[in-house]
């Protein structure tokens, strides 16, 4: 074991503990730090034992086994416990030594704390890390922001213990990691990250009830429509999951996925994108809804009671079975670019804002393996990009447009089933509300401004002059000539 550890890290949780055995096979020396010791002799005696990790039993015994510029990695409780793990740790350390979060923690206060530590002569990463239990483990997607000039430090480790992907342009493997940009830059892309997944869990989700309730189809019937939708275009992690969930059975020798408690949980990260999204003017529609899914969901008690007085139309399909499924194939391949395109919008919106340099190419190379959105046509995200870096929505983007345009006949088919069943299907149906108003060159706002002018001399545009130039009307011959201060929230 070396004298001193090339990195420690705080927190061993799942994540926490399947890092450091990341690290130590990558042939780095790690110092593992827990606030409960216990926690880490079990540790040192069980999966650790007989590796080069070693273990601290305080702040100072965890500075003092670190070469220098030392680098502590947080994996705790996002919030006041990241705050509190930084006063602690600061008294301790020197100029340029570097303290990384690796928690699912809010941008903002990536914002705050970068510029806090680097008023103090340190260094600050906060770095998304997605994959779970087993990227962790193998190779995670990693996105770190933070400190610029941190970077060298860290770089080799962070993109040894990575996922790695062939980048299809001639080189065999490039790490799930790389720079995405200043202050709180990596846990945005993160946070994105989490919003899309949310939207394809939603989705995967509708497309299950309608198989199940419409269609009629078993866990076994499931399991094959998931293996055969993973050779296609729908390629990726959570539907290749999916499959393998409709064929794990319980004791009893039925789906154990029948048997779980139908009220889903959410740790807000998912909430904090659709926040972001109405803070920044972005339309995050899909995603949006998948927050407000879980939300119905929660309500559990109160859906039972109405289900026994609230009546909707009795389910009846007598098509094609074969056909729907790839009906529904389609909307799922359409919704899913759809939810990709909006997170991209909010990125784009953001890296104005912020003054990012977002490398958005790289983030959907970043994003092709080890984590939870691993998804087939991240590879056609690049390719948009690197086209044309100006895309400015990928449903423009001549594969994702094409693709879109063949699916709509079936996923308009699929969304019209599901309303004349009765069956909810929030996200799909407003992914295809999102097409259809993208793609209308004249929307009803024009009646919406007319009414705003009308009630509060908001003033309107008109077509026939320029953009920029607003007017008002006196509607009811009552009102006065002032108009309302013209300004967009």
């Amino acid at each position: 074991m070396k004298t001193k550890s090339d990195i420690g890290l705080v927190g061993l949780a799942v994540m926490g503990e399947n890092l450091i055995l990341n690290m130590e096979s990558k042939g780095f020396t790690v110092t593992a730090y827990n606030r409960s010791y216990a926690k880490v002799e079990s540790f040192l005696r069980g999966r650790a034992e007989g590796k080069n990790i070693r273990g601290a039993n305080s702040i100072e015994s965890l500075i003092d086994s670190l070469a220098t510029p030392r680098k502590i990695m947080l994996m705790v409780k996002a919030g006041q416990v990241v705050d509190n793990f930084i006063e602690q740790l600061i008294p301790h350390l020197e100029k340029g030594d570097i303290i990384i979060d690796g928690g699912n923690t809010h941008y903002p206060d990536s914002n705050r704390r970068t510029q806090y530590l680097e008023s103090k002569g340190l260094l600050y990463i906060g770095t998304g890390v997605s994959g779970g239990e087993e990227g962790a483990l193998k190779g995670p997607s990693i996105m770190p922001g933070g400190s610029k000039a941190a970077w060298p430090a860290v770089k080799e480790i962070f993109q040894s213990i990575s996922a790695k992907v062939d980048n299809e342009q001639g080189e065999p493997i490039v790490p799930c990691c790389d720079w995405v940009g200043d202050a709180g830059a990596g846990h945005f892309v993160k946070m994105v990250h989490n919003g899309i997944e949310y939207g394809d869990m939603q989705l995967i989700c509708e497309a299950y009830q309608l198989m199940k309730n419409v269609l009629g189809l078993s866990a076994d019937e499931l399991h094959q429509v998931f293996d055969d939708w993973n050779n296609t275009e729908l390629d990726s992690y959570l539907i290749e999951i999916t499959r393998d969930i409709f064929a794990y059975k319980d004791e009893d020798g039925e789906p154990l996925v029948e048997k779980i408690l139908d009220t889903a949980g959410q740790k807000g990260t998912g909430k904090w994108t659709g926040v972001t999204a109405l803070d920044l003017g972005v339309p995050l529609t899909l995603i949006a809804d998948s927050v407000f899914a879980r939300c119905i969901s929660a309500k559990k008690d109160q859906r039972v009671e109405a289900a026994k007085v609230i009546s909707g139309p009795e389910i009846s399909f007598s098509g094609d079975k074969a056909a729907f499924i790839e009906d529904l194939r389609q909307a799922l391949l359409a919704a899913k670019m759809v939810s990709y395109a909006q997170g991209y919008m909010l990125m784009e919106e953001a890296a104005k804002e912020y003054q990012w340099q977002l490398n958005f190419g790289g983030i959907a190379l970043m994003w092709r393996g080890g984590c939870i959105i691993r998804s087939a046509f991240l590879g056609k995200i690049k390719e948009a990009y690197d086209d044309n870096p100006q895309v400015g929505n990928l449903l423009l983007a001549p594969y994702f447009r094409d693709s879109v345009v063949c699916a709509q006949a079936g996923w308009r088919r699929v969304v019209g089933t599901a309303v004349a069943n009765g069956v909810a299907i929030p996200c799909l149906s407003s992914a295809l509300t999102y097409f259809d108003g993208f793609r209308t060159a004249r929307l009803p706002a024009n009646l919406l401004q007319a009414q705003r002018d009308y009630f509060g001399a908001h003033t309107y545009e008109r077509i026939d002059k320029p953009r920029g130039e607003f007017f008002h009307t006196n509607w009811t011959g009552r009102g006065g000539d002032t108009a309302s201060t013209t300004y967009n929230v």
